[in-house]
């Protein structure tokens, strides 16, 4: 499902809502006495809302109820990461049993607070062997410190859409595989008029759609942080290439002022006037929705999936790309946790259900298992998305105890360097490092 739901904001929703409550919580050991065979009632509390996602869950817990009759599930959808952390806090017999989220982000705080029990015990007491069936980056952003308090349920890749009427037309034989050819292409996609666009090759501004920063800069393959969990962005050298590519790739189409002109001149991301629907980007980074609303709104050109293009030093990379996704849990509250581990377990681990699901909203499938299975959707422009999740390189962001703060804080620098606001790039980053360790510090007091 589009992470376009999530606003790039929500951890600091999450923290005023009282996320961070490391202590206030009773971590369960999976030692939950509950008989899964009795009859029970759990209530699964989960973020989808359009009509046809509901259905597809609506349709996977009417398959878990025909295997598991004792269990009646009552689904509440559209309900937000802030919203279940209050209810969780709490309490009582009103709070979810099983709850799910977009934002993985935030899996360091459910894992750390205690407020989603963790699942080790479970998986080990029904012999489910989690290296085996989920692949090892979705596991890193399920879990942490050595918590598994979640399980991946589906799965997002981010690759390039491009525009293959406008390639054509530009004399571009393939999509760009490495940043200077990025680069290049870019420039000659780009048509102008006068002193404004008809089209640009690549929209690099921070601020589009779902150019949040930490999306291309996966291509970097970079770390976050040390081992001794400290930011270490001004000492990671994939840091000052990002930024400089992306200077480049502004640069080579206009520079950042006329290109921000032309940005807030787009149509909304989820409308039929979204700019690469509408023939203004010829190059765009999305998810594996977007190829069936591309379909269905009928795009008026012929158009292609392919990975975004990597650093020319890591030409090896080539395939990779930034992952995210659903993840899903047990409250700590639960009275009923075996019950809803079986839930758990059925959503995230029976692979004919997570194909069923994935086929259904067009996302991801988070098992070795479902990513080979023949039933899955043969769509080409999909499976290069299934090539995107199955690539080693791709890259999760690492969780931490205050959620995705970390990640706010590069958006904000983000927008101030592309701006023009940062004038020493080696010092604003030491800066970024600053503002990250020192929030981090605050969350753990």
């Amino acid at each position: 499902m589009p992470r376009w739901r999530i606003p790039l904001r929500a951890p600091v929703a999450l923290a005023a809502a009282g996320l961070l409550l490391a202590g206030c919580a009773n971590p369960s050991t999976g030692s939950a006495d509950d008989d899964p065979a009795k009859p029970v009632t759990l209530k699964f509390w989960h973020g989808w809302s359009a009509p046809g996602e509901v259905k597809a869950i609506n349709d996977s817990i009417a398959r878990f109820e025909k295997l598991h009759p004792n269990i009646e599930v009552r689904a509440t959808g559209n309900v937000t990461d802030a919203t279940t952390n209050q209810a969780l806090r709490a309490g009582g017999d009103e709070a979810p049993d099983v709850v799910s989220s977009f934002t993985t982000n935030n899996v360091g705080q459910y894992c750390d607070s205690g407020m989603w029990v963790d699942l080790d015990p479970f998986l080990r007491k029904t012999g489910l062997d989690k290296k085996k069936v989920f692949p090892e980056s979705l596991l890193n952003y399920t879990s942490f410190q050595g918590n598994q308090c979640a399980l991946p349920l589906l799965a997002d890749a981010f690759g390039m859409y491009y525009n293959k009427d406008a390639f054509e037309e530009a004399g571009i034989a393939r999509p760009p595989r490495t940043m200077s050819e990025f680069v290049a292409a870019a420039k000659k996609l780009t048509v102008r008029s006068g002193n404004s666009y008809e089209r640009v090759g690549f929209m690099p501004n921070f601020r589009l759609y779902q150019n949040s920063p930490d999306r291309l800069f996966a291509q970097w393959g970079p770390a976050y942080f040390d081992e001794d969990g400290h930011a270490r962005l001004s000492k990671e050298p994939a840091a000052y290439d990002f930024f400089e590519t992306v200077q480049k790739l502004r640069d080579a189409q206009g520079g950042y002022e006329a290109l921000e002109r032309f940005r807030t001149s787009f149509g909304d991301e989820m409308s039929n006037q979204n700019a690469f629907l509408t023939g203004k980007l010829a190059m765009h980074l999305d998810g594996e929705w977007r190829g069936l609303m591309l379909k269905d709104a009928e795009a008026g050109f012929d158009w292609g999936v392919a990975p975004l293009p990597v650093p020319d030093d890591q030409a090896e990379t080539y395939g990779r790309g930034y992952l995210t996704g659903t993840v899903v849990g047990i409250a700590h509250s639960s009275k009923h946790q075996n019950a809803a581990w079986e839930l758990v377990r059925f959503l995230t681990a029976d692979t004919d259900q997570v194909v069923a699901f994935a086929n259904a909203i067009h996302n991801v499938p988070s098992t070795y298992a479902a990513l080979k299975s023949p039933k899955l959707d043969a769509d080409p422009a999909f499976r290069t998305f299934l090539g995107i999740a199955r690539n080693k390189y791709s890259q999760v962001l690492p969780p931490s105890t205050n959620g995705g703060m970390y990640i706010v804080q590069l958006q904000d620098f983000a927008y101030g360097q592309e701006a023009g606001e940062v004038p020493d790039l080696r010092k604003g980053l030491r800066r970024l490092d600053e503002l990250i360790d020192a929030d981090t510090l605050q969350s753990q007091n």
